[in-house]
């Protein structure tokens, strides 16, 4: 299992997940910069992304659609804040409402991703997830956030193999 920890904390409204992979960190920094294999771990198993529009620049957009069991559609977005491949990656994550247009209802968090070479082939990713409040924190991880992101990093192993 490549992830390693996930911790939340409501003292820095951050949710934190590390993981490591036997891979080189242009591996893992290509499964976020390609589309297609973005989509093939984004969403948790039972449900799997599709990636709508890909603009992995400062200013840029990522909009997407994860599918349930039962064909329901649940809408997200990122706003691309700071990219510095292949190492960091740092973007406002937002749930959207139909068609993937932006919802004020809706939490969000700020992601910052690192990923670094850990030596003997291997590399250290960690996503660090800061909410503008507790409130939005905690109805996150009631949402499912803490175990579907969990669930969804741990699909990156087998991509990286393939």
């Amino acid at each position: 299992m490549s992830v390693t920890d996930v911790t939340h904390s409501p003292e820095t409204l951050t949710l934190t997940l590390t993981a490591q992979f036997d891979a080189t960190v242009d591996a893992v920094w290509d499964m976020w910069a390609d589309p297609r294999k973005l989509e093939r771990w984004w969403g948790p198993p039972l449900y799997p992304a599709t990636v709508v529009d890909h603009d992995l620049r400062p200013g840029g957009r990522m909009t997407y659609y994860m599918t349930g069991p039962e064909g329901e559609q649940f809408h997200g977005r990122w706003e691309v804040q700071e990219v510095a491949a292949p190492h960091a990656l740092s973007f406002i994550d937002e749930l959207a409402g139909d068609g993937g247009a932006p919802s004020d209802d809706m939490p969000y968090a700020t992601s910052v991703v690192s990923i670094e070479d850990a030596g003997n082939g291997r590399t250290d990713m960690r996503i660090v997830n800061t909410f503008p409040s507790v409130e939005a924190m905690e109805q996150l991880i009631a949402m499912g956030m803490l175990e579907g992101l969990t669930e969804a990093v741990n699909q990156i192993d087998a991509l990286l193999v393939a």
